[in-house]
């Protein structure tokens, strides 16, 4: 599914007017998808009173028909009209003749008559601002929406809001201090970029695309997508039935330093978990026995140190001569930054002949330090940064890939042709061509140490298994973030850990597989 900007809905809008599709018929679509996600809100209906917040342009007539259609279906409802709308507004003409409540703003002297409907109110519906250009909310329009969070914040009131809570930029993500939070976003068509954008989508609440006519294909050249457990279910790779451990491709993860062993467990288990036929551990001679002890479904390949637990230099040609014979080198995990590693690393990363590599924390941040690193990596590549290792790959700030993260992950995965994976919540991922893909998750109980190593192992995996870079990469964030989910609604966002998801994610690609075509997360 395509995520826009705004001006890219707008041009959608456009040519649906050219192809002789009028904004009434999209208008009354949209009204309706908002009162069926409103009528869904759990408890009776005609014990509801739902008021509607309507604004001055196509996202009020929206909250209209909305209220017309809750009106007939037996919900008590109030429309506040917070600015002023054309004397020959359909939707409007026929709320007021249904004999619904209708209040003006500019007649409701201190916006008395907004509190007494707010007391009263059990669901509220957004629909004051749409996808224009976000601007200091002022007058009328502020006092409005300080009410209605003060009255969320003192007791239980649902806010659903109309394609996004007002006052949320629809291209990043910014907002205005007075911007609701929303318990539900029905965003209209298409999901606007915005909506995966801080600190704007933690005020989004459940995300639901409402289908309101307007032909997917009219998207098509947008290059943003947002992955769904639909895509997800159609790349996993086939399982045949006369498989051997050969079919489901070889691994071989170089990890691990006397300061982060878990590191490397947690890689190895998350490739092993997402059906990787055969994972080799290459680590520090003196952490095998440790490993080996706890990961027993692993090959090893011990390597030279320079001090316990450190990888030396010379392992570097070891690993050339052995990786020819596997499908994906994982390395970074936990390999720290010592020196002698830093070496290992550079040499090993000069090497012409390697597999498909899949490079995360300290590969990344020892890379950083050397000039023009993109132009020695051999072959395709995937890169897992967090914000901060993105920060010094890039030469940006923390703050600017933050405020712009599909942004920054498209401009230097073109540049450095390389498919970024910039982790976070709503993890981004994009490819050399150009083209980026948006998780739909933001999960708190995923920041906790070690569950980029699982995700990085679980990509690793994947990619083993003969998807495309880019493919294994977006794969692997929507089934490990997936399985943070699974896992979230058992023991809730805090208190996780990074091996919790282990288990988890063969569960989660059974459910994915099983799924009804259509369900979406």
């Amino acid at each position: 599914m395509k995520i826009l900007t705004a001006e890219q809905m707008r041009q959608i809008d456009r040519e649906c007017l050219k192809r002789g599709t009028p904004v009434s018929l999209l208008m009354e679509n949209a009204g309706k998808a908002v009162a069926e996600e409103t009528r869904s809100v759990p408890g009776a209906m005609d014990k509801q009173h739902v008021l509607c917040l309507i604004g001055a342009g196509n996202n009020g007539g929206d909250g209209l028909v909305a209220a017309r259609y809750l009106h007939e279906w037996g919900t008590k409802v109030s429309v506040y009209l917070c600015s002023q709308r054309a004397s020959d507004d359909e939707n409007l003409k026929l709320v007021q003749e249904l004999g619904i409540t209708c209040i003006e703003a500019a007649n409701d002297k201190n916006l008395k008559k907004l509190d007494d409907l707010l007391a009263s109110a059990t669901c509220v519906i957004d629909a004051l601002l749409g996808t224009g250009k976000m601007r200091p909310l002022k007058g009328v329009f502020r006092q409005v929406l300080e009410k209605l969070s003060a009255t969320r914040n003192n007791r239980k009131l649902t806010v659903i809001a109309v394609d996004l809570p007002s006052g949320m930029d629809a291209d990043t993500g910014a907002i205005d201090p007075a911007c609701p939070y929303a318990d539900i976003t029905v965003t209209l068509a298409f999901p606007k970029l915005g909506l995966f954008g801080f600190p704007g989508a933690e005020r989004v609440g459940k995300l639901k695309i409402a289908d309101i006519g307007i032909p997917e294909s009219l998207a098509e050249s947008a290059t943003t997508e947002l992955l769904t457990s639909d895509w997800a279910r159609a790349t996993l790779p086939a399982r045949p039935l006369n498989a051997n451990k050969g079919t489901f491709g070889r691994v071989l993860v170089v990890a691990g330093s006397i300061n982060y062993i878990g590191s490397a467990y947690l890689a190895c288990s998350g490739a092993m978990r997402v059906g990787a036929g055969l994972v080799t551990l290459a680590t520090a001679s003196s952490l095998q026995p440790i490993l080996a002890s706890k990961l027993t479904e692993a090959t090893y390949l011990p390597l030279p140190e320079s001090q316990p637990g450190i990888i030396s230099v010379e392992a570097a040609d070891i690993i050339k001569q052995q990786c020819r014979q596997y499908h994906v080198l994982l390395l970074g995990c936990g390999l720290g930054q010592n020196p002698s590693t830093a070496e290992f690393v550079i040499s090993l990363l000069s090497e012409k002949r390697l597999p498909a590599l899949v490079l995360d924390a300290d590969a990344l941040n020892i890379l950083a330090g050397t000039p023009d690193w993109w132009q020695r990596l051999p072959g395709e590549a995937i890169l897992t940064p967090h914000p901060g290792e993105m920060s010094r790959l890039c030469g940006l700030s923390i703050d600017e890939i933050q405020s712009d993260r599909p942004g920054a992950a498209r401009k230097f995965a073109t540049e450095w042709n390389k498919t970024i994976v910039l982790k976070g919540a709503h993890v981004v991922i994009a490819s050399p061509d150009g083209y980026c893909r948006v998780s739909p998750f933001a999960n708190p109980g995923l920041a906790t140490a070690g569950t980029g190593d699982v995700l990085t192992g679980v990509i690793a995996g994947l990619a083993a298994q003969g998807l495309s870079l880019s493919d294994a990469a977006c794969l692997g964030v929507y089934v490990g973030c997936e399985a943070g989910e699974m896992i979230r609604d058992v023991l809730g966002n805090a208190g996780m850990i990074a091996s919790d998801l282990l288990t988890a994610l063969p569960v989660t690609i059974k459910q994915i597989k099983n799924a009804t075509s259509g369900d979406e997360s």
